[in-house]
């Protein structure tokens, strides 16, 4: 569907900035590319244009670009510290009470996610959202496990500082 394809009526009331409330579409396909129209008019920083991207993969895109805009986060090349842990996102590095910390680069954006949330518990579901980024239909084993692979890490030998909360997920707390 291209922009001459939709109705007189519904192009003009675009022009005009008037989106109907109803749009013309009889099938997944033409929903679609309606919302691909949209996404390039809006100049949203999702391009789905130059490839046939279904309706699914449209959503998901979308659901990503709401939630990294949802949550207002500090500037990237920020030092975040909670107690005695210390993130340094400028030069990736991570150290605990002056001792450095070795992780991967999933094991640094999650545990730059909690940091950015110290004290609330996150729930596993929040965890995919925003360091995954991606959808593993419910499945949560891979947050157990990249947290199990940070709490040998970070509190090795010393007082913890990541919790479980029974039944939510997730919390990060200065050592007591």
């Amino acid at each position: 569907m291209t922009t001459s394809q939709v109705s007189g009526s519904t192009r003009r009331q675009a022009v005009l900035g008037e989106l109907p409330r109803t749009l013309p579409a009889d099938d997944e396909r033409d929903l679609s590319n309606l919302i691909r129209m949209a996404l390039r008019d809006e100049g949203w920083g999702i391009d789905v244009a130059h490839h046939a991207a279904e309706f699914d993969d449209i959503v998901a895109q979308l659901r990503s670009v709401l939630c990294r805009s949802a949550y207002p986060t500090p500037a990237r090349d920020e030092a975040v510290a909670v107690g005695d842990l210390v993130l340094d996102d400028a030069s990736r590095t991570v150290a605990r009470a002056g001792a450095s910390i070795s992780l991967t680069s999933t094991e640094f954006e999650l545990l730059h996610y909690l940091m950015r949330h110290p004290r609330r518990a996150v729930s596993r579901k929040e965890i995919l959202d925003r360091v995954w980024n991606y959808d593993f239909g419910g499945r949560t084993g891979i947050v157990d496990l990249y947290v199990s692979y940070l709490r040998k890490k970070v509190d090795a030998g010393r007082t913890p500082m990541i919790h479980t909360v029974r039944g939510v997920g997730y919390l990060l707390r200065p050592a007591d």
